[in-house]
């Protein structure tokens, strides 16, 4: 990945490229390329949906290799949702495509005038950006028909639906699977908002004629990626849970635990958990002529998704993921599978953060507008209100947290304006650190603590108890930033927590890529370097202590069964970033 793709589509004249050598972005990646750019090039305090703002997509730095399970992209700007920085990322082709082609990130900014709507085409020979107002207002799977007739099935597409149009602070970016559905988001912060106020609808990535990208030392990076496979397919739960289940695997062992947050975090059980567990679901696929086991993009080992048909046997959606079935499930007292799978649709189709959407009509049902249960209610509210963007749509559309200023409703489970997923703070205590203290505002896959307080995966911390949070939190957000910028899917963490040989090999995976010697503080170094740039980031726009705090509700309120609140004192959260 030797150079950089800069669009200014508010260039004089119209959309004007460039490219550029990456220089110092060669040897980096996804995240940590993102969250450099945006933090060298972007004001803090710009308006995030204005011309100031920049969209970053970076590949990881090793998407687009043989290196297994690598095809992470990331998506970096200024948060609409929570007005810091913001990374998000996803699975599907795109990775892999776009690294393949070379470029070590795409660089969009400025804002075009007028309402024009426009597409960008990348392949070997040449970028070419163009208007097609015929895509107005599509949602994602129309729109990718639509984009195959043009493009064909041999290209990844990345695109937004109508709420990206809108600019929705809820708003995902869509990037296709194998199969060239647009199953896989960049959901959180409102990443699809901000290339929805850059008027682009669609990029196109076409890699015919390249070839994979070629490690250093070969018979190297061969053994270590041998190794690395193997790792990840004798671990219970990558090995084992995940490919059987799903993600979904975790609502019958976090309910059991009593940190399955149930209609608006009241209690920490949901008495039908069984009925939508991963158990159940996977049972369902199968039955149906589905799968409960699929993978998001070529070259993953784990296969932690699947394929969900409706009643007829129809393809309905990809396999509803757990923090997907929680939002719309558990937290909204909904136990319909079908009605879940609908709404993981809907929120594709329109291109939505599932967790955002869920968390929003939890609120808006504590509010008085559906009852917690009505599942054809909340269908109507995603597919008719915000899916057409009337008045009540863009209210939901913008997230929980204004959803539940609009409703008057006083516990809203936000933290920098961002909905908390599926683990209660007060029963798993280290993801209660995580989420306060998150660059990324309220955000289980920054540093995801429930590894170890539940699943006991690279210790054992009591999830119950405020001692050992803060240092778990804390290493494991260095970890996860340095896994957000290889391209490697977070779920290695699982094995390489575990299993010392592992985590080498894929410490080797990285060094024969690039003809280095990797050591594990290589990767401590490089998780702090790219937190600490975030967080000047934050303080820049405004960003304090007082932001990185749980809402009041987590201490003042005990959570049934265990009926204890959430004990970390503030003065240790502040301490989190003591490396500065």
């Amino acid at each position: 990945m030797d150079k950089i793709l800069r669009i200014n589509m508010g260039a004089a004249g119209g959309p004007q490229q460039s490219i550029e050598k990456a220089g110092e972005f060669a040897a980096l990646g996804g995240r940590a390329t993102t969250s450099t750019i945006v933090g060298k090039e972007v004001p803090p305090d710009c308006h995030p949906l204005g011309a100031e703002n920049k969209l970053v997509f970076a590949p990881g730095m090793l998407s687009g290799s043989a290196a297994a399970i690598s095809g992470r992209i990331s998506v970096g700007c200024k948060s609409p949702l929570t007005g810091g920085i913001k990374e998000s990322n996803a699975g599907g082709q795109a990775a892999q495509v776009l690294a393949r082609l070379g470029y070590a990130a795409i660089i969009i900014e400025g804002q075009p005038q007028g309402d024009d709507l426009y597409k960008i085409h990348i392949n070997k020979d040449q970028v070419t950006i163009s208007v097609d107002n015929s895509l107005k207002l599509l949602d994602n799977y129309p729109l990718i028909d639509k984009l195959k007739q043009e493009y064909g099935d041999k290209v990844a597409y990345i695109s937004i639906g109508s709420a990206g149009e809108r600019m929705f602070a809820a708003a995902s970016i869509a990037c296709t699977d194998p199969e060239l559905r647009p199953t896989r988001h960049c959901g959180r912060g409102g990443v699809g908002a901000v290339m929805g106020s850059k008027r682009i609808k669609a990029i196109i990535l076409d890699d015919q004629g390249c070839e994979n990208r070629q490690p250093k030392d070969a018979d190297k990076f061969k053994a270590a990626n041998r190794a690395f496979v193997e790792g990840i397919r004798k671990h219970p739960v990558a090995g084992e849970g995940l490919p059987a289940y799903g993600t979904n695997v975790l609502t019958n062992v976090l309910n059991e635990a009593g940190g399955y947050p149930t209609r608006n975090f009241k209690t920490g059980q949901f008495e039908d958990a069984t009925s939508i567990s991963g158990e159940t679901q996977a049972a369902l696929e199968i039955e149906r002529g589905g799968s409960a086991t699929h993978g998001c993009h070529r070259g993953c080992v784990i296969q932690c998704s699947g394929i969900y048909h409706d009643k007829q046997g129809k393809y309905l959606t990809k396999q509803p993921e757990y923090e997907t079935v929680w939002s719309h499930g558990g937290h909204c007292g909904i136990s319909d599978l079908d009605a879940i799978a609908t709404l993981d649709y809907w929120d594709d189709n329109i291109g939505l953060d599932t967790i955002e959407m869920g968390v929003a009509v939890g609120v808006a049902m504590e509010g008085g507008l559906l009852e917690f249960g009505d599942s054809e209610g909340a269908i109507r509210l995603v597919r008719d209100e915000v899916g057409k963007g009337t008045p009540l749509g863009r209210i939901l559309g913008n997230g929980a947290a204004f959803t539940g200023k609009a409703f008057a409703v006083e516990r809203v489970p936000v933290v920098k304006n961002q909905a908390l997923p599926a683990y209660d703070p007060r029963t798993v205590q280290g993801i209660g650190v995580t989420y306060a203290t998150s660059t990324q505002g309220a955000d289980h896959t920054a540093g995801y603590a429930v590894a170890t307080n539940i699943l006991k995966v690279g210790g054992d911390v009591d999830p119950l108890k405020p001692e050992g949070q803060i240092e778990l939190s804390r290493n494991l957000q260095i970890a996860t930033t340095a896994i957000d910028s290889t391209g490697l899917c977070l779920f290695i963490a699982f094995p390489i927590l575990d299993q010392p040989e592992t985590f080498q090999a894929m410490l080797d995976l990285l060094g024969s890529f690039y003809g280095i010697e990797m050591t594990g503080d290589d990767v401590v170094a490089l998780g702090q370097k790219v937190l600490s740039l975030e967080r000047d980031f934050n303080k820049k726009a405004g960003f304090g202590p007082e932001d990185d705090r749980l809402p009041r509700f987590f201490s003042s309120e005990p959570l049934p069964p265990h009926n204890i609140s959430f004990q970390v004192p503030d003065e240790e959260l502040d301490q989190l970033y003591n490396w500065d």
